[in-house]
């Protein structure tokens, strides 16, 4: 969510500082008909953004901590004694590029000042949003979104993302999106970040 912008209101191509806060809690349950939650991951951070042509830059700070979660502790007597308090309080430096309107590719490194329980300093991430830019109307238009992220706990392996579908984006910048995804690499769950998962899905998502 945006706290503080200096510059002008574009929604598709905001040129000027902005600065945001963000806050997310990503859950993990069972497919069982008793849905228990596994691991949750919590992160919070405020990111700095600027803006000026087809450049975009990002420096900001984020802390992330995983959790087990208190069903699978409950059901699985004995593995609270070998969970990870894996943290990261990582600062952030990022920056995007349209080479063409229909193309951005952006790359991120961060640095954790405290990393735990198996977190390293180190990060990478790189990948490509491709969408035809502007308000679609009602028939819309397809993306395509790819993205790897590198870990130094992983000798700088990590994992690779793909979503694509459909698109709606309205005259304020707002996005309704359906499609499917694909995850390959070590898991998305910081809990369990040592573990090797391939994930394919459908998904919605609505960016306000």
């Amino acid at each position: 969510v945006g706290l503080l912008r200096f510059g002008n209101g574009d929604a598709l191509r905001p040129q000027g500082w902005q600065l945001d806060a963000e806050g997310a809690a990503m859950p993990r349950l069972t497919l069982d008909r008793v849905r228990d939650l596994e691991t949750v991951d919590f992160r919070g951070g405020v990111p700095l953004t600027y803006g000026r042509g087809d450049w975009q830059f990002k420096f900001g700070y984020y802390h992330l901590s995983s959790h087990l979660g208190d069903e699978f502790a409950i059901s699985h007597p004995g593995s609270l004694a070998d969970r990870v308090n894996y943290v990261r309080d990582s600062l952030v430096l990022g920056a995007s590029y349209y080479p063409v309107p229909v193309m951005r590719i952006y790359s991120e490194a961060g640095y954790a000042l405290n990393a735990t329980d198996g977190a390293e300093p180190w990060e990478f991430q790189f990948g490509t949003e491709l969408s035809q830019p502007g308000a679609t109307g009602f028939r819309g238009t397809p993306f395509l979104a790819l993205n790897g992220h590198l870990r130094e706990e992983h000798n700088f392996g990590g994992d690779f993302t793909a979503e694509a579908g459909w698109l709606w984006r309205g005259i304020r910048g707002q996005t309704m999106r359906i499609g499917a995804f694909y995850f390959n690499g070590k898991s998305s769950q910081y809990q369990t970040f040592d573990n090797s998962e391939e994930q394919i899905g459908v998904g919605f998502w609505y960016d306000y």
